[in-house]
């Protein structure tokens, strides 16, 4: 991978032979690219997609890497979000290439500050769309200079979790992006489990089978 692609940096899990799509996954707050790594193998044991983990490019207090700064949960800051906003669709618009899958066979996944990510890159619709949208522990951001139009997702494949114990980020958000998107007409994959901020793996096996048909939805015609 080379150019735009490596604006950020980021780890590669091919698929076993010819991708049927891909799978990328923004980390949390204060890890990298390494931490969910091994969740590309527990959604997709089968290696039909390829999967990407990319780090978030600010490193700030008290460690790790950061896609924002974080001062009041739910409304990122201004500057911060709007300058990885634009790296991180940069680095997005150069991976169907890389990859050789393109991005309507591609879902954008991830946990609490990915999870946001997620949501403002995947739901953007100044944007080619992907073909779903994983969100674990997050929030649709609040930003100034940013609003996303969620008028129209007829069908769109959201899948949603959230830990009802989460001191971190609120599952008031959860029950409140999951809201909006089925208003919008999203179909919505909702799961909220009795934890604390983390990921529940009970919900990861129900995220396989979810993957295989948000992928499947796209013609194979769609990869030449």
């Amino acid at each position: 991978m080379s150019g735009e692609i490596d604006l950020l940096a980021h780890r590669l899990r091919p698929a076993r032979d010819q991708p049927e799509g891909a799978l990328v996954l923004l980390h949390g707050r204060g890890t990298s690219e390494l931490d969910l790594l091994p969740l590309l193998s527990e959604l997709d044991p089968d290696r039909r997609l390829a999967g990407v983990t990319v780090r978030a490019p600010l490193e700030l207090t008290p460690g790790g890497f950061h896609w924002y700064v974080s001062r009041a949960v739910g409304y990122p800051d201004h500057d911060t979000f709007h300058q990885t906003y634009a790296r991180l669709a940069l680095w997005l618009g150069a991976l169907p290439d890389a990859l050789g899958v393109p991005w309507s066979r591609t879902v954008l996944g991830g946990f609490s500050m990915g999870a946001v990510m997620s949501y403002a890159l995947g739901l953007d619709d100044r944007r080619p769309a992907p073909a779903g949208v994983l969100a674990l522990s997050g929030f649709i951001p609040t930003v100034e200079g940013f609003e996303l139009d969620l008028s129209d997702r007829d069908g769109f494949p959201v899948a949603i979790g959230h830990g009802t114990h989460d001191p971190v980020i609120s599952v008031q958000f959860a029950r409140d992006a999951h809201q909006r998107l089925e208003t919008a007409g999203a179909r919505i994959l909702y799961r909220e489990s009795p934890m604390f901020h983390s990921i529940d793996p009970a919900f990861v096996h129900v995220l396989q089978n979810w993957l295989k048909d948000v992928v499947r939805q796209v013609p194979m015609s769609e990869l030449s």
